[in-house]
């Protein structure tokens, strides 16, 4: 059976991305790490989709954590492979950087950086060895142009897609390609405490993004279709940033 891995797969653009890849007919491993009811609710959605889920607890940011359950999920499945990664675990903690708490600075890139890392370094071997893969790192547009009193963010998504554009050169011989998305302003919880109608006036397109829509790009370049395109940070965000 072929699997994909969602970090961060309990709600949000995560969560469209779990159902998005069950209905390409992949069995999702979704990955959480505190929000058990929200976990259980994109498992039952995975299954209405018609796939098999398996929920996975785990910091992304702890190498121990994340290597002893990826490692008894790979010893208990010698016949599955993960095929699809999507690095999607991220967290916010604006600020502006001349008040920013050390620990803000460091939890956002740890769970970015460091989750990219632990989760993409145990899983790629299996890609080689069957040479095909999908590696694909939800960025963001404040990666890209930068957000003010987001520092942090900025620093981990950017670093998210120069490790992408790196990383694709290592295994593009090998048929596993490696993107990245960058999302602009998409309707989840992670934009809690912003103002809609102000960030309306922003985006030419006049509206927010849903996780659908990120969801549907995920999917194509996890797909077949998909395979000439590796080491690319390829925008979704109404035109806030071209």
């Amino acid at each position: 059976m072929k699997y994909a891995l969602v970090t961060g797969g309990s709600r949000g653009i995560g969560r469209a991305i779990c159902v998005k890849l069950a209905q390409m007919g992949y069995a999702i491993l979704i990955n959480y790490i505190n929000n058990t009811d929200e976990a259980n609710l994109t498992l039952e959605q995975v299954r209405q989709a018609g796939q098999e889920g398996q929920l996975l607890r785990f910091d992304v940011s702890d190498n121990k954590q994340t290597k002893e359950t990826l490692e008894a999920w790979i010893d208990s499945h010698p016949d599955d492979s993960v095929e699809v990664l999507v690095n999607n675990a991220g967290i916010r903690r604006d600020n502006i950087l001349a008040l920013m708490p050390e620990e803000d600075w460091s939890e956002v890139l740890d769970i970015t950086l460091k989750g990219f890392f632990h989760t993409t370094r145990l899983l790629l071997p299996s890609m080689i060895r069957q040479k095909y893969g999908r590696v694909i790192n939800m960025a963001s547009v404040s990666g890209l142009r930068g957000m003010p009193g987001q520092s942090n963010y900025s620093a981990a998504k950017g670093g998210l897609i120069a490790a992408t554009k790196a990383l694709a050169l290592e295994v593009a011989r090998k048929r596993i390609t490696v993107n990245a998305v960058a999302p602009g302003f998409i309707r989840t919880d992670m934009l809690e405490g912003l103002d809609e109608a102000t960030l309306k006036k922003e985006i030419p397109a006049n509206r927010l993004g849903t996780p659908e829509e990120v969801a549907e790009l995920v999917g194509f370049l996890a797909s077949p279709a998909a395979g000439y395109i590796t080491g690319e940070v390829i925008s979704i965000n109404g035109g806030l940033y071209t």
